[in-house]
């Protein structure tokens, strides 16, 4: 568990699952997310997430919590190869929560984790050119954007820029 103040990163629980299901079935959180997350977001789509995230071996998902109550979820996915001290970071916080430094808190949180006990030297990710607020959540926590890719991402029939960012241990 990590935790700063009211803010909590745990591991996802069978419990989690419906509050899960009605934050992620939310159009404008999908509008920003890979297209690999389903949408509309169901409860067995929550429940078949919980229990692949419960094999991590590390822990690399978590339950994101403000003042004890869900919210999202933060995690990184370790890549390997040449790559295998690199990770991406990917979030999301349900819209209820917006606007309260929650992410910002998660990010660092999770960051910390990636470095001091995954063992990471670099995390990274790409935003969708239209996702302001996750850009400057990455830039309070010392992501520095190293570019951005013209014409990458195809989204809701949209093709949009993406903007990289990264942080180095």
């Amino acid at each position: 568990m990590l935790q700063h103040k009211k803010i909590t990163l745990r591991p996802l629980d069978d419990k989690d699952s419906v509050e899960l299901a009605l934050l992620a079935n939310n159009k404008k959180i999908w509008d920003n997310l890979r297209d690999f997350i389903p949408f509309p977001y169901t409860i067995d789509d929550a429940i078949f997430f919980i229990n692949l995230v419960k094999q991590e071996k590390p822990r690399m998902t978590f339950a994101i919590e403000f003042e004890g109550h869900f919210c999202g979820v933060i995690g990184l996915v370790g890549l390997n190869d040449v790559y295998r001290k690199s990770a991406e970071i990917g979030y999301w916080i349900g819209e209820p929560f917006w606007n309260k430094g929650i992410a910002t808190v998660a990010v660092k949180l999770i960051t910390d984790y990636g470095f001091d006990e995954l063992g990471l030297m670099r995390i990274h990710t790409g935003v969708f050119e239209n996702n302001i607020g996750s850009m400057k959540v990455l830039e309070k926590n010392g992501y520095k954007k190293e570019g951005v890719f013209e014409k990458a991402i195809i989204k809701n029939g949209q093709i949009l820029n993406e903007h990289r960012f990264s942080k180095i241990k």
